[in-house]
């Protein structure tokens, strides 16, 4: 049967939001990663059938298919395609799934798979300027007024009764270790920097402690846990994978790190928002035939403090396994391109270290989540 496997993975430093990454356009940060990926394996992009890319708010400079605008932007020839696709928070990891079906089904034969945002440049929810786009019939059947994240974070705060200081203990291990990974080159084969521009991740906060962050208000709600120093940084970044068969790498004398083994989506409740990569990881495993210490490493996006301390509660993984160089409350999450930015961390890490199985999962908008295993090659 035909596999799917990923070549190489690079990314870009993740800027803040006004930071540096703020004074260029998305389809040239896409662009950066794409001639990454060529510097990087000498692949010619004449065989790139198709570049699979995600990002959430398609509006504004990320409109009219920021993909093949960003092909155009890398100088490759008009011969190469692109799509955009959205799974909101999950977009690229998404993206890399259907890079993987296609090859394996023969539809293609050399992916490119990653996304990319700018929220500096393109705001969230600039696609949905009156804040909501549901219908009443959405609206009716939950009983709501609208969906929001942070009240789903609140949410599963309590559900799993975490207190501010648990959430906040684990943001600050989210910045020492993103820290100790700069500091020790952890990123460093991984990373396409933008030379003069930006050379590593921008958000990392050093010396934080639990005082400094019990002084940061609560944005959801007056008595709740949820806050700025405890939530993902707004941030801007993107990601490319190079996605083909074992037998196409082969032929073009391409040694590939991983392979994808096992790709899932799973839905959960819309409201808490924030506790489908529960399932999905139960899902994963259970298609894959793995238990849950059978994976040495773990990706969990740290939309909110609270998703992988309650994911971690339900699946019992080792915590010294789950997010090791930091997460997205350290480094950010440039919505769109987080997938495929975690699974390049995901991907180089299995390879520095040896580690056979990796799992990444990613709560999205809509209750919804991906779970990515992939096996070192």
């Amino acid at each position: 049967m035909t596999d799917a496997v990923i070549v190489d993975a690079v990314r870009t430093p993740i800027g803040r939001r006004n930071g540096a990454l703020a004074g260029i356009h998305p389809a040239d940060l896409s662009a950066h990663v794409l001639e990454a990926v060529v510097d990087r394996t000498g692949i010619d992009p004449t065989l790139v059938d198709d570049v699979i890319w995600g990002c959430v708010s398609q509006a504004g400079e990320q409109a009219t298919n920021v993909a093949r605008t960003a092909v155009l932007a890398a100088g490759w020839p008009e011969s190469v395609p692109g799509t955009t696709v959205t799974r909101a928070c999950g977009s690229s990891q998404q993206a890399v799934s259907m890079a993987a079906a296609a090859v394996i089904s023969g539809q293609l034969d050399v992916v490119i798979a990653g996304g990319v945002e700018s929220m500096s440049r393109v705001p969230m929810g600039v696609a949905a300027p009156n804040g909501e786009n549901h219908p009443a019939s959405v609206l009716d059947r939950y009983g709501i007024d609208g969906f929001n994240q942070g009240i789903g974070a609140e949410m599963m705060a309590e559900k799993w009764a975490l207190s501010r200081t648990q959430l906040d203990e684990f943001s600050l291990r989210s910045h020492e270790l993103a820290a100790q990974a700069t500091d020790s080159g952890a990123f460093d084969g991984q990373l396409a920097p933008l030379p003069g521009v930006l050379a590593g991740d921008e958000g990392i906060r050093r010396g934080g402690t639990l005082e400094s962050l019990g002084k940061l208000k609560t944005v959801f709600a007056e008595d709740g846990v949820i806050h700025a120093g405890n939530a993902s940084q707004i941030s801007d970044g993107a990601a490319a994978l190079l996605v083909m068969s074992s037998e196409t790498a082969a032929a073009h004398g391409l040694t590939p790190l991983a392979r994808i083994h096992t790709a899932v989506v799973a839905g959960d409740d819309p409201v808490m928002m924030l506790s489908a990569p529960i399932p999905a990881t139960a899902k994963a495993l259970a298609r894959a035939g793995l238990s849950i210490d059978d994976i040495g490493t773990f990706e969990v996006n740290e939309a909110f403090a609270p998703v992988p301390l309650a994911w971690q509660m339900e699946t019992g993984a080792d915590m010294d396994r789950v997010n090791p160089l930091g997460g997205a409350i350290a480094v950010g999450h440039p919505l769109g391109g987080s997938g495929g930015i975690l699974m390049t961390r995901l991907v180089h890490r299995m390879r520095d270290n040896n580690i056979r199985y990796g799992l990444q999962t990613m709560c999205e908008a809509g209750g919804m989540a991906n779970a990515t295993i992939l096996e070192l090659l």
